[in-house]
């Protein structure tokens, strides 16, 4: 059966492929109504309608770049659909969702290089490399990204401080072009392409095969410590004082404290065990061994848990809830250190799944800013305490240590990240997108950054303001090269560079 099965107006199409005695067709042509499929942000915050093609090998990737060029339609590339925004959408054109190009390619246990197509998944990759020691070497607060999505995004983990984000242990990518050039990528060659994909969020070509480099460990266990911090200031110190002794460290900053507790929270440090120190990694680092539970508590579904999380996420349930959170961190679990898989460690995002289904009707925006050292404290807390005058305060908020990298299109800083979930109601969503722009002047004034895997509500003048116009030159140059019909685009490409 061929990679995309198509009965439209297109073309008059035999096992997938359109016929060639169809001829160029003009712009506007209809698309099948069977393709036509509601996508929403991970978010659910914002969403839209597009064409959705699932090829399942590189010549039905071709295949979809050919049918939006007949049609005067673009392409908006999508794995797992984990970005928060609008990212991944195309509203009114074609979506080309890469997650049926699942195969692991190559896998080398003797030195951890693993070659995937982009549609595997983080769980994927470490169900399949873990019982031979080997770990994803940066992994996200979900397991159902995908590998294609991650490299696209550049994304990070809580190991950014000392392994950088995912592009660090790319080895090299193969790709398709817009144009139909097949190319392939690494440090050593193609080498513009090789740190401008990485994190060029889908805009210049679509992965087909990645190589990674994969970290060695010798259990399936992490030595867990917990940290009770008291504001925002010992956050920040603690992520740091701590970053040469740690392997992981993120930290839970409850958004409703106030005053001289502005920020508290805890921190979660993690590091790996070394050779001997676990008496059986053979058990350990089995499959079942690391499995997040189907039932809570033993008995009670994972899958329903979101519907008891409902009735109490609203500000006042969330404001006892992190009070409680963090009286209980601060007596019982303040220092405490205890043993917990790389599963349940690294997946957090796993444990409840369709979590964000409480957050239903209006879905969730989460704003993530990158500040570097000097600022960060400031900006944080005048965050916080704006969105409280405001009155539209985050439910969750994580904050993490960072290190630059050498990638185009570049968030990351010698510094740290808050990540804040608010809530998106009918009413609130006005003041909430107002909120969100203050809070954009206040970390670009701060000299912070911004990630695009989270984003939903950037402007285009400040994407040019962290970026600077020599990085977007750059870009526009590779753009240029790469896709010079901009056949390639998405709502969040439109929204930040259509102006370009």
């Amino acid at each position: 059966m061929s990679a995309i099965s198509q009965k439209d107006a297109v073309s008059s199409v035999h096992n997938g492929v359109p016929d060639s005695a169809a001829g160029e067709r003009s712009a506007g042509v209809a698309l099948p109504l069977d393709r036509l499929e509601r996508v929403a942000g991970w978010g659910m915050a914002v969403g839209g309608m597009g064409y959705v093609y699932r090829p399942s090998t590189i010549d039905g990737v071709a295949q979809v770049f050919e049918i939006a060029r007949r049609t005067g339609r673009t392409v908006g590339l999508r794995g797992g659909g984990n970005s928060y925004g609008d990212a991944a959408l195309n509203s009114e054109n074609i979506i080309l969702d890469l997650t049926r190009m699942n195969r692991i390619l190559v896998w080398d246990p003797s030195n951890g290089r693993v070659t995937v197509e982009p549609g595997v998944t983080i769980q994927q990759l470490w169900r399949y490399a873990i019982g031979d020691g080997w770990w994803p070497p940066v992994v996200t607060g979900t397991s159902f990204a995908t590998v294609g999505g991650c490299a696209a995004m550049n994304v990070h983990g809580k190991n950014n401080f000392k392994a950088g984000p995912i592009g660090d242990h790319i080895l090299e990518f193969d790709a398709l072009l817009p144009t139909g050039e097949h190319v392939h990528c690494s440090r050593d060659g193609n080498t513009d392409l090789f740190y401008g994909m990485i994190g060029g969020f889908g805009a210049l070509g679509c992965f087909t095969s990645v190589t990674l480099q994969m970290k060695k460990i010798y259990s399936g266990w992490l030595n867990v410590d917990a940290i009770s911090v008291p504001h925002m200031d010992g956050m920040l110190y603690e992520l740091d004082a701590r970053k040469g002794q740690a392997d992981y460290l993120v930290g839970w900053s409850d958004a409703f404290a106030s005053g001289e507790t502005l920020g508290r929270g805890q921190i979660h440090q993690a590091t790996y065990l070394a050779p001997g120190d676990d008496p059986y990694p053979a058990q350990s680092l089995r499959i079942e061994s690391q499995e997040i539970p189907a039932n809570l508590f033993g008995f009670l579904p994972a899958s329903i848990i979101w519907l008891f999380m409902k009735p109490v996420l609203n500000d006042w349930g969330t404001r006892l809830t992190n009070l409680a959170k963090y009286m209980q961190s601060a007596t019982l679990g303040n220092h405490k250190r205890y043993r917990q898989s790389h599963v349940a460690f690294a997946f957090l995002l796993d444990y409840v799944p369709n979590w964000k289904l409480a957050y239903q009707p209006g879905g969730l925006i989460q704003y993530q800013s990158f500040l570097p050292l000097a600022t960060a404290s400031p900006v944080y807390r005048e965050i916080l305490a704006r969105s409280q005058k405001r009155g539209v305060v985050p439910y969750l908020g994580v904050v993490k240590r960072h290190r630059p990298d050498d990638f185009l299109i570049n968030y990351s800083v010698d510094g740290y990240s808050l990540a804040l979930d608010y809530k998106v109601t009918g009413s609130n969503r006005a003041s909430l997108t107002a909120l969100l722009k203050e809070l954009d002047r206040i970390v670009i004034a701060g000299g912070g950054k911004f990630y695009f895997a989270k984003d939903a509500t950037l402007q285009g003048a400040t994407v040019r303001a962290f970026l600077g116009e020599e990085r977007i030159r750059k870009f526009g140059a590779l753009k240029e090269r790469c896709d010079p019909e901009s056949l390639l685009q998405t709502d969040l490409y439109r929204r930040l560079f259509g102006d370009q």
